[in-house]
């Protein structure tokens, strides 16, 4: 059964949760933190290794808010973890002792309360702000960055045998992204002024597209799965109704998932949370190959169901454990109770890749995060018994 140890932003695990395990295996290196926005650890090669881990991220040299993972320095989290950060996070204390990050004109960009795990973004996207469409300034992949991005997979390809997953969605994602900064105005304006939204669209797609055609000329067939992200549920219900979603977004997702699909041989891989049952046909109608995380807690996302419904058209990634309640807060033998339930549902005949709901959060204890895996690396051999 395939094995996601952090693979991606959305499988990843927190630098505390991840120091700590690596001092219950005896591993002493340096953590480091790859993405400053969740706070997510930099997976060392034999982690991946005593875990079983069968996938590896394809990540851009700036991960998180512009900023360069190079020139490494010492940092400390809140709760007194040793990791360390890359030379341009430079975040300010604040009186209230908050950390606020600041572009280079000196804007709040994004602050992590005091004992925070994680910052919460200040600046705003464009949606509700009613920029025009046709000179939004909206980042396309440098040649730089395309060369970065193709030595890299190159290496991977050649010296690991990783399958490689590489995130590459629009710009900014269609729905969820776009009310970032003031999401009600944005509801308002998604639901009021589809012709504006219509063009801010085209515009973001039509830049989506060129970023694709330029990154697989990068990177040619060196990765196997290409990942995007939007977020349509809360924990027990739809932020939106499927309808609007097919008659205004789901025309121009497909419009970048046939391109991949028809230009390369990648999977194409969905991060898309909460309560999604209702979408998901609409889903695999629009190109998704794979859907990630399965959050098993939230409403009508039951495995069984998923997997008896879905099972032929769709590959699940995620669903092993609730980041939620049951990793955090459970013990060892709650852990691998659940994990091998869902284990029992979703792996048989295939179409399952094992990660947990989510990412692992800060107060994971390492003994649970190893019960989670080492269950895996037990009950995941086929045939699924």
């Amino acid at each position: 059964m395939p094995i996601d140890f952090g693979a991606t932003r959305q499988t990843g695990i927190a630098a505390a949760a991840y120091h700590r395990l690596k001092q219950r295996l005896g591993l002493i290196t340096p953590t480091r933190v790859y993405d400053v926005y969740q706070m997510l650890a930099e997976i060392e090669r034999p982690i991946l290794e005593r875990f079983g881990a069968d996938v590896i991220g394809l990540h851009r040299r700036r991960v998180a808010f512009g900023i360069a993972n190079e020139n490494w320095k010492p940092w400390q989290l809140f709760d007194g973890t040793p990791v360390e950060v890359p030379g341009e996070f430079n975040p300010v204390t604040e009186p209230d002792g908050s950390l606020t990050l600041y572009d280079q004109q000196g804007r709040p960009i994004a602050k992590m309360p005091k004992d925070g795990f994680y910052f919460d973004r200040l600046d705003k996207y464009p949606g509700a702000a009613h920029v025009d469409p046709e000179t939004l300034d909206i980042p396309l992949l440098t040649q730089q960055e395309c060369d970065e991005l193709g030595a890299q997979a190159e290496a991977l390809y050649r010296n690991t045998d990783f399958a490689i997953i590489a995130a590459m969605g629009p710009p900014f994602e269609l729905f969820f992204g776009l009310g970032t900064g003031d999401f009600a105005a944005w509801m308002i304006t998604l639901v009021s002024e589809p012709d504006y939204v219509r063009a801010l669209y085209e515009r973001i797609v039509e830049a989506w597209l060129e970023n694709l055609r330029r990154f697989h000329q990068a990177v040619g067939d060196h990765i196997q799965i290409i990942q995007f992200n939007d977020d349509l549920g809360t924990q027990d219900r739809p932020f939106l109704s499927p309808k609007l979603f097919k008659d205004l977004i789901f025309p121009y997702y497909k419009r970048g998932l046939d391109w991949i699909h028809q230009n390369t041989n990648y999977k194409v891989f969905m991060h898309n949370d909460g309560a999604i049952y209702d979408f998901i046909p609409i889903l695999i109608e629009m190109g998704v190959d794979i859907l990630n995380p399965i959050q098993t807690t939230a409403k009508g996302m039951d495995p069984a169901r998923l997997k008896a419904e879905f099972g032929d058209k769709l590959t699940f990634w995620g669903a092993a454990c609730d980041c939620q309640r049951t990793l955090p807060f459970g013990t060892p033998e709650d852990v691998a109770r659940e994990v091998e339930e869902n284990i029992r549902i979703l792996a048989p005949g295939g179409g399952y890749v094992f990660a947990s709901v989510h990412n692992i959060q800060a107060n994971c204890p390492p003994e649970n995060i190893m019960a989670m895996f080492d269950t895996a690396l037990a009950k995941g051999r086929y045939p699924i018994q």
